[in-house]
């Protein structure tokens, strides 16, 4: 593969996402068909994770994974997990700081939109109203992880989920 410089012989920077799959993907009613007699009125908890595997140097896997819970009073209404992947090329990023940064936060957020789109029909195919995953600030997740690691102050703020 040629390298692409610029007009000062540096290796330009360069993301390409080479494939995107879902890599697994559940749902899970395990009070079906009593909770579909209520009223549906649930408590969701929502949690989210990232993974990151390298392929080669310039080669990597992100893999974001997002579990929803939906409680009905003291039993559970559906759990769905989706696991949605992407195979990145990642190249002219020679600070580890911003390759991880492309790494942890553009990667996941232009897998996210897939996971939302897969998990909300999956809520709805398993007979449950339309399930809409509310936006997610992968900058300020990524700040917030380089933080804990660091026990450095940030400008991000927090998150809740």
């Amino acid at each position: 593969m040629a390298e692409d410089t610029s007009d000062n012989g540096q290796a330009q920077r360069q993301v390409a996402l080479q494939k995107i799959y879902v890599r697994d993907a559940s749902i899970e009613v395990p009070d079906g068909p009593r909770v579909f007699t209520e009223d549906y009125k649930p408590e969701v908890n929502v949690d989210l994770n990232t993974r990151i595997e390298s392929l080669s140097a310039e080669t990597h896997q992100v893999i974001v994974t997002v579990t929803v819970t939906a409680k009905q009073a003291d039993r559970t209404a559906y759990i769905v997990e989706v696991q949605q992947a992407g195979v990145f090329q990642v190249e002219g990023f020679e600070d580890d700081g911003e390759r991880g940064h492309v790494l942890g936060a553009y990667c996941p957020s232009v897998l996210f939109p897939y996971v939302r789109e897969s998990i909300g029909d999956m809520v709805q195919r398993a007979g449950f109203p339309h399930f809409l995953l509310q936006p997610v600030n992968f900058d300020m997740l990524y700040a917030q992880h380089q933080q804990n690691q660091t026990g450095a102050p940030t400008d991000a703020g927090s998150a809740t989920h």
